[in-house]
């Protein structure tokens, strides 16, 4: 029997927030009554505080206003993935579990007050354009962003399909800032793509952890193994995939699993530790996996990469991960409002937290598109989970130094006719192939 989770009490792992904003299902806690006397003498504080202002500040206040405002800056202290919502930006979390929606695809973040691109969707209006990561948003349309709450960047860039947007941004290396004129466009739901790199040798490229994403994953899965008398290696990409849901990122490692720990969680609460375990297989796959992290790799990604590394089950080729390794719960409130914080770490199966660390590959082998120069965001320009405001610490031990391949760095293209071109694409078919040449030569 395979891992299941209640219906109300999905943990969601989404490395930030974008502007497609990933799938998720609400949980459901108990919040613990405050009945300490310091937590009583800092709420009369509070209260002292705040009929001060309504008393005699220069101009009349609103008092609701400045009570959400203070709870907002209580949330959102607390690490980069806690927040308190208003409405409107809790009714459009809930609303991309219900289908397809607008937007122009790129994945965002606060890194120290500014909005910023973790990386650009592919396929999307922002992709297409050229957005890339690192780059920072001054303003969307005529609004500045300066001050502006993630939530509200993402509804600003949002909207109907074909209707355009300004997105004007600062770029490293650009002497002035940049405009981009992006139409919204539906953002595509499916979340995994599959090619025949040659004969016997496949790629799964997997955007993010939805809801479907382990029916995608088993559908194109399947068609791989069916094919020229099955599969001899599997590549599996997951660069810049900033992550989804827990569960899926389980289902999905188990499928290349018979046994063992995939992922632990522990929180403070004994309600928010569990141990997820792989159970075996019927399909029997035993061929030789070569995973694909970069920085963009996030969260559920981490979870993937670091399960099957801890099992010797794939090598892990790249850059490091994001290192994202907490879990967040969503819990709705009154009148609309919703609160998003954190529950938990978690660790790969040896124990590992990859958080402020992220998922250290065996090789490392940076991005290049092989003789196509163009400016470009080099991994070491991307945002990682230790440069965001009040991250949480990292625990635990690192791994030693992977072996390190010099390439030049250019912005990643991952359509279908440039996976032959792709440097970390080919590298990690040239060892899918030399494995399967040394396994004969060893008569395995």
């Amino acid at each position: 029997m395979r891992c299941q989770f209640p219906e109300r009490s999905r943990r969601w792992v989404s490395g930030t927030i974008a502007a497609l904003f990933f799938v998720f299902i609400t949980g459901s806690f108990t919040l613990s009554e405050a009945g300490s006397e310091k937590t009583y003498e800092t709420l009369k504080l509070f209260t002292e505080v705040l009929e001060e202002l309504e008393k005699n500040y220069v101009d009349e206040v609103d008092a609701e206003e400045l009570i959400h405002n203070a709870i907002k800056g209580m949330v959102g202290d607390l690490d980069p993935h806690s927040s308190f919502m208003p409405p409107e930006a809790f009714d459009d979390l809930q609303d991309d579990t219900k289908g397809e929606f607008s937007g122009i695809g790129i994945v965002i973040t606060m890194k120290e007050g500014i909005l910023t691109v973790v990386s650009p969707i592919e396929g999307t209006p922002a992709y297409k354009a050229g957005i890339h990561a690192g780059d920072i948003i001054i303003k969307i349309d005529d609004n500045s962003t300066k001050g502006m709450e993630l939530w509200e960047a993402v509804a600003k860039m949002r909207g109907p399909r074909n209707k355009e947007v300004l997105i004007t941004i600062i770029r490293e290396g650009e002497t002035a800032p940049l405009e981009f004129a992006l139409k919204r466009d539906l953002i595509p739901m499916t979340s995994v793509r599959s090619a025949v790199l040659k004969p016997g040798y496949g790629y799964l490229r997997v955007t993010n952890f939805r809801m479907n994403t382990l029916d995608d994953m088993e559908k194109d899965l399947k068609k791989l193994e069916e094919s020229n008398n099955g599969l001899k290696g599997l590549i599996i990409d997951l660069r810049d995939n900033p992550g989804g849901l827990l569960d899926q990122a389980i289902k999905i490692s188990d499928l290349f699993l018979d046994e063992g720990t995939i992922v632990s969680i522990k929180g403070r609460l004994e309600k928010n530790t569990q141990v997820f375990n792989a159970y075996p297989n019927e399909e029997g796959r035993d061929y030789p996996i070569v995973v694909l992290i970069n920085g963009g790799s996030a969260s559920a990604s981490e979870i993937v990469a670091g399960a099957l590394q801890d099992h010797s089950r794939a090598l892990i080729l790249g850059t490091p991960s994001f290192g994202k390794g907490s879990v967040q719960t969503v819990r709705p409130l009154k009148d609309g409002f919703g609160i998003k914080y954190t529950i938990a770490r978690y660790y790969t199966p040896n124990g590992r937290s990859i958080q402020a660390k992220g998922i250290q590959p065996d090789i490392e082998v940076e991005f290049d598109i092989i003789e196509k120069e163009e400016k470009a965001s080099g991994n070491d320009r991307m945002i990682k989970e230790k440069d965001l405001r009040n991250s949480l610490e990292p625990e635990e031990r690192e791994l030693g130094r992977p072996e390190k391949i010099k390439s030049k760095k250019n912005r990643q293209l991952l359509d279908a006719e440039q996976l032959e071109k792709d440097t970390q694409v080919k590298r990690a078919l040239d060892i899918l192939v030399s494995y399967g040449v040394f396994s004969k030569l060893n008569g395995r």
